[in-house]
């Protein structure tokens, strides 16, 4: 393991320091906007811009990526970062800002894409486990340590923003000085949409609405938190710990989703997500102690609901499709993180900031409808099923990383044979003695277990 970790230790590096910087700009604009009154749409807007330019911005930074190659377009991104980050000092316009974030999303998918497409065409199929879950690691330790970062700055000035470009900055520093060879890509060939969206129905509804919450999350829990009496610095560690709560929960609910039947946990999810959020709605006067204990439960069940779905989705889709279908519930997820502060921002602005968790509740009490074990048909479960438990991307571009995924036999851009599944149809009444596992579970007295 520690030669695995090792051999890509500059590129972990990097993954760390670029996702310090980004974890603490997303509170830190919170924050300040609201200190200046600034209304909760344009900062619901600008979290939603950034997502956009992350989805939007993929393929255009592969092709970037084909192009010129991975160093480059690292540090080309990198620049582009660093200016879109130093230009919200020199003007203070929201128009103009949410342009800038967009193309900071853009860049930073960018870089993403070139750091996990370079660990993944050099690293072993039976190392990509060990490599992915580090990576996963760094990602988030770097959102908690932004966190962390910020309560060093007690005047939200500009001092920040100068910090979290000079992160972008040094990210370029261990990329450009890697003894590493830098790989080369394959041009992507459109991927059968359909193929998924009749597949796994359930798992799309599941990864839009974590999209939309943990969107929303980053821009607008900070304000939350200043609305409710918090300071900036106890804003910015309940974040930090409603971060860390879900990162370290990834584990112990990857033991469990290798074990039980997984749309009964997303389900269990979903109903505890709802019955937590409700005592953050504003009516009752919680000490700081108990709302952090609150933030880091919270942090666990949403955190934790896009893996769940994602294993899920895995485990009803052919193996050699599922490069595919990590990049379809990535788009799922991008466009919920888009909307959700959106609308998030409009709901704060125009009644209350307690309509943050109210929101929160509204969408897990969705998926508690949508998500149900009655559902279940049992026709197309994958062989290998369930599937192995993969830790949530903070990133949210890590598709060929993925240890699910043989890159090597994936057809997910060949076109889809009809009678390759005679019945798509993920409604049709279970059988009696189906097992309840995935969306299409197969029929089993018992839940098989999940070998390591």
């Amino acid at each position: 393991m520690a030669g695995s970790v090792g051999a890509f230790f500059s590129l972990y590096l990097a993954t760390l320091v670029l996702l310090t910087g980004s974890g603490l700009f997303n509170t830190f604009i919170g924050l300040r906007l609201s200190e200046q009154s600034v209304s909760e749409v344009w900062i619901g807007g600008l979290i939603a811009a950034y997502y956009f330019g992350l989805v939007v911005g993929a393929r255009a930074g592969h092709r970037l990526i084909i192009g010129v190659g991975h160093i480059r377009a690292y540090a080309a991104s990198a620049a582009i970062l660093t200016v879109c980050i130093l230009a919200q000092i020199l003007v203070d316009n929201m128009w103009f800002w949410l342009g800038l974030r967009f193309l900071a999303g853009a860049a930073m998918v960018t870089q993403y894409m070139g750091i996990e497409s370079w660990l993944n065409e050099q690293t072993d199929n039976e190392k990509r486990g060990v490599v992915f879950a580090f990576y996963m690691l760094m990602s988030s330790l770097g959102t908690v340590l932004g966190q962390v970062v910020l309560t060093l700055f007690p005047e939200l000035d500009y001092k920040p923003l100068v910090f979290v470009a000079m992160c972008a900055v040094f990210s370029l520093v261990p990329i450009a000085l890697t003894r590493r060879m830098s790989p080369a890509l394959q041009v992507p060939a459109p991927i059968n949409a359909r193929y998924y969206f009749e597949r796994v129905p359930m798992s799309m509804a599941v990864l839009f609405v974590s999209g939309m919450i943990t969107g929303s999350f980053y821009g607008l829990a900070p304000v939350y938190g200043v609305r409710v009496g918090l300071g900036n610095d106890e804003a910015a560690l309940f974040v930090a710990v409603s971060v860390a709560a879900g990162v370290v929960a990834q584990w112990p609910v990857g033991w469990l989703a290798d074990r039980f039947n997984r749309v009964v946990l997303i389900r269990i999810n979903a109903i505890s997500l709802t019955v937590l959020a409700i005592p953050l709605w504003g009516w009752l006067d919680i000490p700081f102690q108990a709302l952090l204990g609150l933030g880091a439960a919270i942090g666990i069940l949403q955190f934790t609901l896009y893996p769940l779905g994602t294993a899920l989705a895995n485990d009803n889709v052919d193996p050699e499709r599922r490069v595919g279908l990590s990049a379809i519930l990535y788009i799922m997820y991008g466009l919920g993180a888009c909307i959700g502060p959106l609308l998030v921002g409009v709901l704060m602005n125009s009644l209350s900031s307690a309509l943050f968790y109210m929101f929160v509740a509204a969408c897990s009490a969705s998926l508690i409808l949508v998500v149900r074990p009655q559902k279940v048909t049992g026709e197309h479960l994958s062989p290998d099923a369930p599937t192995e438990f993969v830790p949530m991307p903070e990133s949210s571009v890590a598709v060929v990383l993925d240890p699910r995924v043989d890159i090597s036999s994936d057809i997910s851009h060949d076109p889809v044979i009809e009678d390759e599944g005679p019945e798509l149809d993920e409604f049709t009444p279970p059988e009696p003695e189906a097992s309840l596992n995935g969306e299409t579970a197969a029929e089993s007295p018992q839940q098989p277990k999940q070998s390591q």
